[in-house]
């Protein structure tokens, strides 16, 4: 018989989770390392990583940091010779530019694209390529509810997620024959460094809340049964697929409950 206990073990894998210095990637590492991998911490913040990473040991779990910028070739080049290819990749990084699309300046378009983006393709060819070359690996990367459904000055950040997701997509047919998986993760609503300036306007951060079918902000940990899904051998049959954790955001229109 088939061991399903065993389906979301990952003892004796490495996985290499950019982002991890604060939020949904810090989150990712710790439970990844939970499920017994052995992580790679990587941020552009060495120092943030080296936190996570030290947390991490302190349970008892394997963790080292990385230095990795997503906007440098170079960094991801030297981070993948420091790294090798690991059996999981997962890519939690964004920025946004909150402002009308017609206001939004040339450099503020690139700065966007170049990390959300671009970032994302440039691990997808360092990591992805080694993984082929080994005829297994699984990648994990974020989009997010604003790839599907937007609201103003959203409009440039909204491209990139949805980007994401059609370039993972086109990844996942091609890499598909040599045994590495491309799955990408929607966040809906979620506490981080990124959401602060909402979190710090009362009726903004309550709108949101009531939004959500379950009338709440998630947390970053929330994100992590997903991603240990999507990294372990749990998903095995799951590749090309765009996983919503949202709380019910995409899937209730929320605007008003009518009387029934």
């Amino acid at each position: 018989m088939f061991d399903y206990s065993s389906m979301f073990d990952m003892t004796g894998k490495t996985a290499l989770v950019v982002g991890a210095g604060s939020g949904i990637g810090e989150a990712a590492a710790h439970g990844l390392a939970a499920f017994g991998a052995r992580v790679f911490c990587a941020d552009v913040n060495v120092e943030a990583a080296e936190g996570t990473a030290e947390a991490a040991r302190t349970e008892g779990w394997q963790a080292e940091a990385v230095e990795l910028d997503m906007t440098s070739s170079e960094s991801v080049r030297e981070a993948g010779e420091s790294v090798g290819t690991p059996d999981a990749l997962v890519s939690t990084p964004s920025i946004n530019v909150r402002k009308p699309l017609l206001d939004i300046t040339d450099d503020e378009f690139d700065r966007v694209i170049d990390l959300n983006l671009k970032g994302t393709f440039r691990l997808l060819k360092q990591f992805g390529s080694g993984m082929a070359d080994r005829g297994s690996g699984s990648i994990v990367a974020f989009s997010s509810i604003r790839g599907a459904t937007v609201e103003p000055g959203q409009g440039v950040y909204a491209a990139t997620k949805s980007g994401t997701v059609q370039m993972l997509r086109a990844l996942a047919d091609e890499l598909g024959s040599k045994g590495v998986r491309v799955n990408a993760l929607a966040p809906g609503i979620v506490e981080t460094p990124l959401t602060a300036q909402i979190k710090n306007a009362p009726e903004w951060y309550d709108a949101y809340a009531q939004k959500s079918i379950l009338k709440r902000w998630a947390q970053p940990h929330e994100m992590v049964g997903m991603i240990v899904y999507l990294a372990s051998e749990a998903s095995s049959y799951v590749t090309g697929s765009w996983m919503f954790v949202d709380g019910g955001w995409t899937a209730a229109d929320g605007r008003f409950t009518p009387p029934l």
